[in-house]
């Protein structure tokens, strides 16, 4: 497995491009369209996966699934973000989802070669997921380098996040890829997820 890290112009977002072989998937898709197929490179992109809904991280999810002719993976609760831009904080308004496939709880995936366990985690907004591939967990805004998504947004709330720290630590993951940002060890992770576990607890 391959993963190349795009950074995009909106808050410095981060979307991610795994291949394996000439099968490739896209996650979150915040960066421009001619930046992804400059990294696809003709690969056969079998899916788009957000890891939430706001703006920063979904902006052109329709335009890949289009370029693509994939569909788009997202939580069910990322419809209430989708079509508000009150909710998304930023431009989108969608009110068609015929190239959507929602889940609602933990589910898994395959796309060609790529295998791919969904965790659904709330925190930073209510309709987070954690994406496992391989050993590499990407977590969206649920949890950088060295701290934790913001709880004041829409949908954010303490003890969800809370929660969903806690089922990070029992994912079997060795590298950690975070919605901004660089990635991290579980070695880092340990120290990160349990001091803010600490904090939240209290």
């Amino acid at each position: 497995m391959f993963v190349e890290r795009i950074v995009s112009n909106l808050l410095e977002s981060n979307t991610f491009v795994v291949s394996n072989g000439e099968d490739a998937i896209v996650i979150d898709a915040g960066c421009s369209i001619e930046q992804v197929k400059n990294v696809v490179q003709g690969k056969h992109v079998l899916g788009v996966l957000l890891t939430h809904a706001h703006y920063d991280h979904a902006l052109y999810a329709e335009i890949y699934a289009q370029e693509f002719g994939c569909k788009i993976y997202a939580s069910s609760v990322s419809k209430e973000y989708l079509n508000d831009s009150a909710k998304n904080y930023g431009q989108l308004n969608i009110d068609k989802f015929d190239k959507f496939h929602f889940f609602s709880s933990d589910e898994k995936f395959q796309f060609g070669s790529i295998n791919v366990e969904a965790f659904i985690t709330p925190g930073h907004s209510k309709c987070g997921v954690c994406y496992l591939i391989d050993d590499v967990l990407f977590a969206g805004d649920l949890v950088f380098k060295k701290g934790i998504g913001r709880m004041d947004l829409y949908g954010g709330n303490k003890l969800q996040m809370l929660e969903s720290l806690k089922r990070v630590l029992q994912i079997n993951f060795k590298l950690l890829q975070s919605g901004h940002g660089e990635e991290s060890s579980h070695e880092e992770q340990l120290r990160n997820l349990n001091s803010f576990i600490k904090f939240l607890s209290r």
